[in-house]
């Protein structure tokens, strides 16, 4: 069959960091795509303000360069496993993949996680062996360790035989061979590559219409817009069309707008024809995976299958002393329509109404993945509160499962046996370590999800901030049996409300580690610190210092407090307990006691420790 010559259809994949954002950055520059005009900031791929704060991609992204009178289409996927459900619908858009890869660290456990879903469909690879000018830059090891995954994950013969570039996305160079000397500010090496290798789409345009959706946009103006491949035929504006949906049905509907990408923007089409990447609107029921099709000819292509969420929490209206002092949107109402709407463009992510008013269970892929939906709601001046996640546990062949995760460690030497030893405390089971060179351990292990919900922070201080941590989710398997894992230490209540004062912090400090500075508010039931034991203790830190006549001396007035440690969202999630909540407005994250009364928690506290005993 003919195919369409002038164009290609990739997707950039990736761990998180290694570079691809600015890859694409670098070929949008270096096209002929930009007239002189354009000003690209650094990673404009990254449009939303989380994704430029955090440097990793979150929503997958459409892009197209002209190369002369050819055009690339480009699909910029994010690299963190939390969002894979994004990741595996792209790959049946395209018909190969460039894989970046850091030439210091290596192959990464999101690398293998992304290679895997671009191999289950087949695509023909291209490595890019990036930031080749970093210090420690280990190319030709790289391109082994690639070979030898590629290897592990079943490639076939063709799919080994893959070009490898040589980049330093930063500086905009690239070569085909591996010596820095050889860089030239050029991004020729790429683009010839891609129109070499990467298969053209075949020209069937002749034929009925089918397009397949793989990811939603919305807005208020046209609704739900569905983005895809056109595998089949062409489409115009105007045209009648029927949708089949997953449960069967047939829709009809009439296109009433049609999108292009090229460069960061969208286009307007008048009409689109097999191979393209397109935005279609007119259809407001649309979802990803359902066909769009000619309507005398029903034929849908395979339903995309979407991971399924793994970790769930409880959303709920802020019901604190101090709701309503910083939100614009603190009503049932207002968090639910939000909710709902996020779904409109998150197929990864569920709502569920419970039994209590003003609460959801809210499932996603993972921590970070509900973390940022969070963070997205509290800018915009959202007030809620949320629960401590939990893994989802399935029924399998008839056998309880819960989620494992795969994780990948690198750590310097000398703490090796105490992340070992913390892991195998929360159930993981070490699979490798070897020797990277250089006084670091590279650490591989299977461990269930839920034991490291709150494992990042741990990590962090025992490496004393030198390890770097990586998990993405790997299956499920039979759920452990009489485990518990959860926080070892128990926290400092609060038992007053009003502002802190140095004095009265000054007496409790030494019970453990401060969250609140002198001068904060706070109320009866907020968690003001972490116990150094492990039960929880209810602390006064509003207690003013009792007045006398007798002048003090100069060391009393002087005397200051440690330096409390600062809670983001990501550790407050990490440091709940079951019986915690973590209050979220636009201007702050507190710790809370769902029971907020001393003397009713203390009650709870003990009821619960007789029904155990008995």
């Amino acid at each position: 069959m003919a195919k369409r010559e002038d164009i290609r259809n990739i997707a950039i994949i990736a761990h998180v960091d290694h570079g691809k954002t600015t890859l694409v950055n670098e070929l949008l520059k270096q096209s002929d795509t930009l007239d002189g005009r354009t000003e690209l900031g650094d990673r404009a791929m990254d449009t939303n303000d989380i994704e430029k704060e955090r440097g990793i991609t979150i929503l997958s992204k459409n892009t197209a360069v002209k190369v002369g009178d050819k055009q690339i289409n480009i699909l910029d996927t994010p690299g963190h496993a939390d969002f894979g459900g994004e990741v595996e619908r792209i790959m049946t858009m395209v018909d190969g993949v460039l894989l970046v890869v850091d030439a210091f660290e290596g192959t990464m456990p999101q690398t293998r996680f992304v290679l895997k879903k671009a191999f289950e469909q087949n695509l023909t690879p291209i490595v890019v062996v990036n930031k080749i000018d970093r210090p420690g830059a280990r190319p030709e090891e790289v391109v082994d360790e690639v070979l030898d995954l590629f290897i592990e994950l079943g490639a076939d013969e063709e799919q080994l035989d893959f070009p490898v570039i040589f980049a330093s996305a930063m500086n905009g160079t690239s070569s085909l061979d591996p010596d820095l000397d050889t860089q030239e500010h050029t991004m020729k090496p790429i683009f010839d590559k891609v129109f070499e290798t990467i298969p053209a789409p075949e020209d069937n345009r002749d034929e009925p219409f089918q397009f397949q959706v793989s990811m939603l946009d919305y807005n208020d103006f046209v609704g739900r817009i569905g983005i895809g491949r056109v595998f089949r035929g062409r489409v115009k504006i105007g045209d009648n069309v029927s949708v089949m949906k997953l449960d069967g049905t047939n829709a009809n509907y009439r296109v009433t707008k049609l999108f292009g990408f090229l460069g960061v923007d969208r286009i307007e089409l008048q009409e689109a024809e097999a191979g393209d990447l397109i935005a279609m609107a007119g259809m407001d029921e649309i979802n990803v995976g359902e066909t769009v099709v000619d309507s005398a000819h029903l034929d849908a292509l395979p339903i995309l299958r979407i991971d399924e969420p793994t970790l769930q929490m409880t959303f709920r209206t802020n019901n604190s002393p101090f709701a309503g002092r910083e939100g614009k949107f603190v009503t049932a109402r207002q968090l639910e329509d939000r909710l709902k709407k996020e779904l409109h463009t998150d197929v990864s992510l569920r709502v569920e109404d419970t039994d209590e008013a003003g609460a959801w269970l809210v499932s996603g892929r993972g921590e970070l993945h509900l973390s940022i939906l969070i963070e997205t709601l509290r800018r915009e001046g959202f007030e809620m509160q949320a629960s401590r996640p939990q893994v989802i546990f399935r029924d399998i062949d008839g056998v309880s499962s819960e989620p494992f995760e795969a994780v990948q460690i690198d750590t310097p030497d000398e703490y090796t046996g105490s992340v070992i030893d913390s892991l195998s405390q929360r159930k993981g089971e070490m699979q490798n370590m070897e020797s990277v060179g250089n006084g670091q351990t590279r650490l591989t292990f299977l461990a269930p999800s839920r034991g490291l919900i709150g494992y990042s922070t741990e990590f962090l201080s025992m490496t004393r901030g030198y390890g770097i941590y990586n998990h993405t989710y790997d299956s499920y398997g039979p759920v452990i049996k009489n485990w518990a894992p959860g926080r070892h230490n128990g926290a400092l209540v609060s038992i007053t409300q009003g502002t802190t004062t140095n004095y009265a912090i000054m007496g409790v400090e030494d019970r453990g580690i401060m969250f609140v500075n002198s001068g904060y508010e706070v109320y009866e039931g907020m968690i003001v610190g972490m116990n150094s034991r492990d039960n929880d203790i209810s602390v006064n830190v509003t207690k003013m210092k009792p007045q006398s006549n007798v002048r003090s001396s100069n060391k009393d007035q002087t005397a200051s407090i440690k330096t409390p440690r600062v809670m983001t969202l990501e550790d407050s999630l990490e440091f709940l307990n079951d019986d915690e909540y973590v209050e979220v407005t636009p201007e702050n994250v507190r710790l809370r006691k769902q029971i907020l009364v001393t003397a009713e928690r203390e009650k709870a506290a003990k009821r619960k420790k007789t029904a155990s005993n008995g």
